[in-house]
């Protein structure tokens, strides 16, 4: 009587627990909805050492937001860090769970794509490359570039084929 009591009271707690919202941790303690879990789950299931925090636009490896066309966060959202291929990876979700983008930061400028490095050549002579980004979006993966000469800096959006998507001066 008291194997069928505990097996029935184990069934009800894995029902219950299968039924409520789960939440992974986080290096802040940051309550993660199950919609951005589950949809980052499915996009990146290769991902290893995974944190999550909240959004917050002073920390983000993306120098220019608006140039990616990217939405518009805010403190409810929330970014996760994670290892893949080799890489750190960071990506961007809302509270629904929609995907924003993903970015990872290449520090072998040699690795960029020859039309993206003829792009930076041609449009921006005498600079000097600073910092790429790889960055997905969507259907497009395009390259953040920072480049800076004396007087100088911009941040530039450059497509895989080469094509300057947009340019800003800082």
């Amino acid at each position: 009587m008291k194997l069928r009591n505990f097996l029935i009271v184990a069934v009800i707690a894995i029902f219950a627990a299968s039924c409520s919202t789960t939440y992974r941790a986080s290096d802040t303690g940051l309550l993660i909805s199950t919609e951005a879990t589950r949809a980052f789950d499915l996009q990146y299931p290769n991902a290893t050492n995974v944190v999550w925090s909240g959004y917050d636009a002073n920390t983000v490896i993306v120098h220019e937001w608006d140039l990616a066309d990217w939405a518009l966060m805010d403190d409810d959202d929330y970014v996760v860090q994670f290892d893949m291929d080799g890489e750190k990876y960071y990506a961007w979700y809302d509270t629904n769970g929609d995907w924003v983008g993903t970015a990872y930061v290449i520090n072998d400028f040699t690795r960029l794509p020859t039309p993206v490095s003829m792009t930076v050549e041609r449009k921006f002579p005498g600079y000097t490359l600073t910092h790429v980004n790889k960055e997905f979006y969507k259907d497009r993966i395009a390259y953040e570039v920072v480049v800076k000469n004396e007087d100088r800096k911009y941040v530039a959006l450059i497509d895989t084929d080469g094509t300057l998507i947009k340019s800003k001066l800082k």
